[in-house]
Formats: C-alpha cells, sequence, structure tokens
C-alpha cells in the first residue's frame, strides 16, 4: 500500500503515526457554533515550534473520531490548517496538513463524483452529495513551504471537504432543505453513540502508553 505525504511518495507508516502518540485530544467543535461558520484567518507565521503540537492534537483527535480529515476551527482554532489521513478506492494511504489551502476543482473536464460525505461536527449524520471527481490543492506546510496535490476520488473529495470547512462551509451547506434538516435531525439521534465510540477511542489509545 504506498503511501503519500502531502502528495509525495513515502515510507509506509503504521496506523498510529508519531503525530497521534504525541497529540492530546481536543474537543471538536459542532454545527452551529459561532467558529465554524465564518471564514478562519490565514496564516502568515510559520514553524513547527508555533504549530507542531497543534498538529498532533488535530492527528490525535481526528484518529480518535475516526475521521479522514480535520479542519482547526473544528478544534476550536481559528486558522487555515487542515490535517487528513486516508485510505482511498485504490488502497494508497494520504496524509498531511495543510496551511491556507486553496482547491482548483473544475468539473467541465472531469465531471463529478456520486458519494456520501459525513462530518465530525455533525456526528452521526450523512448524505448524498456530488463533488468534483479531480481537485488541486495549492497549500503551505508547516514551515511554508508551498505544495500542490493532485487528487480524484475519496481524496479529491476530502480536500475539498476541509478546505471549505476554513471558508465557514460545512457539507450540508450545500444540501437542499430537507436533507438538510434530515441530517440535522440524524445528528441529534445518533450523537451519543458516536460520542461513546470516541471515549472508547481514546481509552484505547491511552492504554498504549
Amino acid at each position: 500500500m504506498p503511501t503519500f505525504i502531502q502528495g509525495r511518495l513515502a515510507r509506509r507508516l503504521p496506523e498510529l503515526t508519531d503525530e497521534v502518540r504525541r497529540g492530546t485530544a481536543r474537543r471538536i467543535t459542532e454545527y452551529g457554533e459561532e467558529i465554524l461558520h465564518r471564514p478562519c484567518r490565514p496564516v502568515t507565521e510559520f514553524g513547527a515550534a508555533r504549530w507542531g503540537a497543534l498538529i498532533d492534537d488535530m492527528f490525535t483527535t481526528m484518529w480518535i473520531a475516526e475521521g479522514c480529515g480535520l479542519a482547526a476551527n473544528q478544534v476550536d482554532v481559528d486558522a487555515q490548517l487542515f490535517v487528513y489521513d486516508l485510505t482511498d478506492e485504490y488502497g494508497d494511504r494520504h496524509l498531511g496538513h495543510a496551511f491556507n489551502p486553496r482547491i482548483e476543482a473544475p468539473t467541465a473536464l472531469f465531471g463529478t463524483q456520486p458519494g456520501t460525505e459525513g462530518c465530525l461536527s455533525i456526528p452521526g449524520a450523512n448524505a448524498p452529495l456530488p463533488r468534483p471527481t479531480r481537485a488541486t490543492l495549492h497549500a503551505q506546510d508547516v514551515e511554508g513551504r508551498p505544495f500542490t496535490v493532485d487528487a480524484s476520488g475519496y481524496l479529491a473529495r476530502c480536500l475539498i471537504h476541509e478546505t471549505q470547512h476554513l471558508s465557514g462551509t460545512l457539507y450540508v451547506d450545500h444540501l437542499p432543505p430537507p436533507a438538510h434538516t434530515q441530517a440535522l435531525n440524524h445528528s441529534a439521534t445518533n450523537r451519543p453513540e458516536v460520542l461513546t465510540q470516541r471515549q472508547n477511542r481514546q481509552q484505547q489509545l491511552t492504554n498504549l502508553d
């Protein structure tokens, strides 16, 4: 299973990366909290000393919540940053972090892909949502160095979803009103079970220390 970090082929990593082991879980903000519904601030100062602990915490929080991506405003931080770790439909693993992300996702050439989407900030709900089939991410790493990731399929969906989080847009904002209401109702019903599962995952991680 190939592994790609910030879009570059890298050595295979264990499921529990060093970031997950180093980090501390943070509370995930939920739909309706103000920080999720406005654009985040661009990052102008870089460096691992400034951002490394937050990146670790975000990877840990994402692992506990069994997510594939997590934006900074989902842990109540107002900054243009997200992390991701997923295995795509081809069995390739993609992970990394992205500051000040910008997405190009033209549909004229490649069209859209069907699929179902969820969000860690709307626990226990998902809904069908077409997304562009291909996308190109332009971003900066923790040291401010620019990089680009060309993505398709599940990876493209994730990168689009997380970039939109940082502009204050959640996936349910794209849904028609009845589907939007249904997703929030499902979340209200399923949220307790999801949060219990997260507590169990956090205990699993603690037991590994």
